[in-house]
């Protein structure tokens, strides 16, 4: 069986509340899960103590036990210090878009033709 720690969203509309749940991957978000871990509630402040409440204990049998997390739990782990960190790629990140790129053309198009006035 395929485990997986993850959110189960609960909340009402546009009031989101998430449980940190063990489950078998092939159930659905909200569906059937195995033992609920924790809580994470992301309307309250960063730096509250409430936003994210693990059982770390359970949490590290059920690692130990093959079961994988999903990304956003692992972020909350890490920050934890339950799994190491590891180092994710986003190349895209930092490259603007279309348009900002068409605009900083036409900025460095506007330089070069002031720069070749200012020579004459």
């Amino acid at each position: 069986m395929a485990m997986k720690i993850r959110l189960a969203r609960g909340g009402s509309k546009k009031r989101p509340f998430y449980r940190i749940v063990a489950s078998d991957s092939r159930m659905p978000r909200d569906g059937r899960f195995i033992e609920k871990l924790g809580t994470y509630n992301p309307l309250l402040a960063k730096d509250s103590e409430e936003r994210v409440k693990m059982d770390l204990e359970r949490i590290q049998y059920w690692l130990d036990q093959g079961a994988q997390p999903t990304d956003r739990v692992s972020r909350f782990l890490e920050a934890a210090g339950v799994v190491a960190k590891k180092e994710r790629n986003n190349p895209k990140k930092a490259v603007p878009g279309k348009k900002a790129t068409e605009r900083a053309e036409e900025k460095a198009a506007k330089a070069a033709d002031a720069a070749e006035a200012a020579a004459e």
